[in-house]
């Protein structure tokens, strides 16, 4: 079975990741309910009569897309996979508005065709003049982990030979507060603002330079805190990996009462250093595309942002990377990446 490789990474976030060249070495403070990226200029990416038309989400998505293309040094891929939770949730917000004012009568279709979740992946193929495979996921916070691990299926099968795969979400307006309220509801809300981005990488089952090995990924939708270390431990004897290589864990901690799974698998993986990220970029559906970012930067140069430690020293030879993620209790995903 054919290996699958990381080839690019591109993040839009909060912090200043797409146009530096750094690694996160000036990162912003994150406070309030939301925190919105810091776009990129558009211009270079989109032209400006399409951007007019373009909601944030598409625009993030088509300029991290290119990005991701250029770096790796690709024209046309084989596949266009996106995850997303919210898809254009601005757009859906106007249409629904445009309901409630118009009282049902004498709408115009516009918002509602461009609120669709496959917007992202439909405007990068249309710029690229891609008519390859081209599918968009919608799991909750597995929509990203589900358009990579489509990709991984594709390569392993041979019926592609590079994949852009991405996950974007979006801050609405209303839909943030409707948010709030339930969260407060429950007694366990995040602790972290609501945040958006898009992150995109180039993955293949060829072997280059810099390329980092996504060895294997697993997707559970339920686990208890006591099942969490044996469903690891399994993902990790299938790899034949052993708890103690993993040197980096990477965490998506965002304080609220489910955490505590965090515990439980930082617990089997002691020796590991502890990362997390959501504390700079917000939480929503696909932040963990974020960490795949990370994770990539990481092997590639060796060195772990300060600001991103949670627990542990710094390591001084990383080889082995494990990307946790879970949403209330729910929705889990491993990443096991190798250098």
């Amino acid at each position: 079975m054919k290996n699958v490789y990381l080839h690019s990474a591109v993040s839009i976030s909060a912090q200043n990741t797409f146009d530096g060249d750094g690694f996160l070495e000036d990162m912003k403070p994150i406070s309030g309910n939301t925190v919105p990226a810091k776009y990129p200029n558009y211009k270079d990416y989109i032209s400006p009569s399409a951007s007019r038309r373009m909601a944030t989400g598409v625009k993030m998505g088509v300029s991290a897309a290119t990005k991701a293309l250029q770096n790796a040094q690709l024209a046309q891929p084989d596949a266009i996979i996106t995850g997303t939770g919210m898809g254009c949730i601005e757009d859906t917000e106007k249409f629904l508005n445009s309901i409630i004012g118009n009282d049902e009568e004498f709408l115009t279709p516009t918002s509602f065709i461009q609120s669709t979740h496959n917007t992202v992946g439909a405007q990068i193929a249309l710029g690229l003049k891609c008519k390859a495979y081209n599918n968009t996921y919608v799991h909750a916070a597995v929509s990203f982990e589900s358009a990579l691990m489509d990709a991984q299926l594709l390569l392993q099968q041979e019926e592609a030979k590079h994949i852009l795969v991405g996950g974007v979400d979006e801050l609405g307006i209303e839909i943030i507060t409707h948010m709030r309220h339930m969260e407060d509801a429950n007694f366990n809300g995040i602790q972290v603002p609501f945040g958006e981005g898009a992150s995109f990488f180039v993955v293949s089952s060829e072997a280059t330079l810099n390329a980092i090995q996504l060895v294997d990924m697993d997707l559970c939708s339920t686990a208890s805190g006591n099942t969490i270390q044996q469903k690891l431990n399994d993902f990790l004897n299938k790899n034949q990996v052993q708890a103690s290589d993993i040197d980096v864990l990477i965490a998506g901690r965002n304080g609220d009462a489910f955490d505590s799974y965090y515990d439980s698998v930082s617990a089997l993986v002691e020796n590991a250093t502890e990362l997390h990220y959501k504390h700079v970029i917000g939480e929503f559906y696909t932040a963990s595309s974020f960490g795949l970012w990370i994770a990539y930067e990481i092997l590639n140069r060796q060195n772990i942002p300060k600001a991103l430690i949670f627990k542990g020293e710094k390591k001084s030879k990383i080889n082995y990377i494990l990307l946790y993620n879970q949403f209330k209790g729910r929705d889990h995903s491993f990443i096991l990446l190798k250098r």
